[in-house]
């Protein structure tokens, strides 16, 4: 028995050996082959295995990383997403002819703009929203802050007061949150989020809404629907500036993708932040805060044109600045008194103003039976809104026996004083170039535009060559 077992240990054990061997040698033979000729069916087999091992890594890890855009007209083109199927429209055409024969236009308003885009652009990304619509600003306003039209429509983005104030934007004789860069970007994305959802995602729509109101759209849309007609934007029978509206956006977001087609020159604006945020914790006169950190007046102005009387007046407690002075000024008001930042003249504006004794004297009202937010109001000479906002009332309930605070705006001198700073001015006759615009004019002497509206009101908004205008100037 123990001999057969030996014997099967050696037969497998020798049987396990010739195995190998064979292996060994087969292997042998395979790698001589692999240096001779190889039949045309593996060489065109091996190969391609061998290429896609190779290329495997260098496609799933090594692909190149987007290049993040030097000038924020680039990076403005990569975020469009109303373009797609529009196909040849005529409507399209037409005022894309109009940018195309007029590239000025776009040209100045791209520089008044350059404050400002980056910032629109950041917020139109962190929303998702198409980046076409950091253009509509060029629509509503030329990106001119101090911007108004005819239905007393003001700033970038044109709110007229009810809807201003409906999205928080509050307005007063010292400060008009309409005109507050940073506000007024957030109330519009607010706004034009709540019309595309209101028009079920669609864009087109919404900006309709924004020119003409929701109301109008609706009713254009449930009257199509009746007659069985489609009811996109193209089909709608709207009124004829919000017939041109859209495609006025959508032919300057052509011009924008490729300005060079059409004859523009949009200069690069930078891809980061124009301006920051420096809080403030007191009244400023914004000319004695361009002087502490070396800015330009006009350029703070243009950061911060919701402060009407050049005060840190009503408004919020910050400023916008130049990136580039922002830690110089933080720095030098952490040095300063407080008298030091607000001149002699400010301070009898401020008092000698309804608004701005508002923010000054206060005394207290204690509500009685019977009495209601109209009724005192009416007393004491205020609004309903201006109750509410002083005292943080969200409805109109109130208490017997509850304490409001009550800001005396009783004795109105504003108009005197007015009237004393204009007697005070000197005039001066301007003729108008080629070119000029109420803006570029107010700019060049250093006013506000709204003042010499007020000084010519028959001039109208576009000027003519040769048309002469009244200035006031400061002795």
């Amino acid at each position: 028995m123990s001999s057969f077992i030996r014997y099967s240990i050696s037969s497998d054990a020798l049987t396990r050996l010739a195995q190998a061997i064979a292996v060994a040698v087969s292997a042998t033979l395979a790698g001589c082959q692999s240096t001779g000729h190889v039949p045309q069916s593996d060489a065109t087999h091996t190969p391609n295995l061998n290429a896609r091992i190779k290329q495997k890594p260098i496609w799933l890890g090594k692909q190149p990383s987007p290049q993040v855009p030097q000038d924020v007209w680039e990076r403005m083109r990569q975020g469009f997403q109303l373009q797609e199927g529009l196909g040849v429209n005529p409507r399209i055409e037409q005022q894309r002819l109009w940018f195309a024969s007029n590239p000025s236009f776009l040209e100045n308003a791209g520089e008044r703009g350059s404050l400002y885009i980056h910032y629109i652009v950041e917020r139109l990304e962190e929303r998702n929203m198409p980046l076409e619509l950091a253009l509509l600003p060029v629509i509503e306003s030329a990106y001119n802050p101090l911007a108004y039209s005819r239905a007393d429509a003001v700033g970038l983005w044109q709110f007229v007061p009810a809807t201003g104030r409906s999205f928080n934007l509050r307005q007063t004789r010292f400060y008009d949150g309409r005109r507050d860069i940073t506000a007024s970007t957030t109330a519009a994305m607010d706004y034009l989020t709540r019309l595309h959802d209101m028009f079920n995602g669609d864009w087109l729509l919404a900006l309709a809404a924004y020119n003409a109101g929701e109301g109008t759209v609706s009713r254009a849309i449930e009257r199509n629907e009746k007659l069985g007609l489609p009811t996109d934007y193209w089909n709608l029978p709207l009124p004829s500036e919000t017939q041109a509206y859209v495609p006025k956006l959508l032919a300057l977001s052509q011009v924008v993708m490729t300005p060079e087609a059409y004859g523009v020159n949009l200069n690069p604006i930078a891809n980061e932040p124009y301006f920051q945020v420096v809080e403030i914790n007191q009244r400023m006169d914004l000319s004695k805060v361009a002087a502490v950190a070396n800015i330009d007046e006009d350029e703070l102005f243009q950061l911060n044109p919701a402060f009407k009387q050049r005060m840190t007046v009503d408004g919020p407690q910050h400023l916008l600045v130049p990136t580039s002075k922002a830690q110089l000024l933080t720095t030098s008001l952490s040095t300063m008194r407080p008298e030091e930042l607000i001149s002699k003249r400010s301070l009898k504006s401020v008092f000698a103003s309804d608004e701005g004794r508002d923010s000054l004297r206060k005394r207290a009202y204690r509500v009685k039976r019977g009495d209601n937010l109209a009724s005192i109001a009416k007393a004491n000479r205020v609004s309903v809104q201006e109750l509410q906002r002083w005292n943080k009332l969200n409805g109109k309930n109130l208490k017997v026996g509850q304490t409001l605070v009550m800001q005396d705006t009783r004795k109105a001198v504003g108009k005197k004083t007015a009237v004393a700073s204009v007697e005070k001015k000197k005039s001066t006759q301007y003729k108008v170039k080629q070119g000029d615009s109420l803006y570029m004019v107010a700019k060049r002497f250093n006013v506000e535009m709204q003042h010499l509206k007020r000084w010519n009101p028959r001039a109208g908004q576009a000027l003519k060559p040769g048309q002469v205008l009244t200035v006031y100037l400061s002795h």
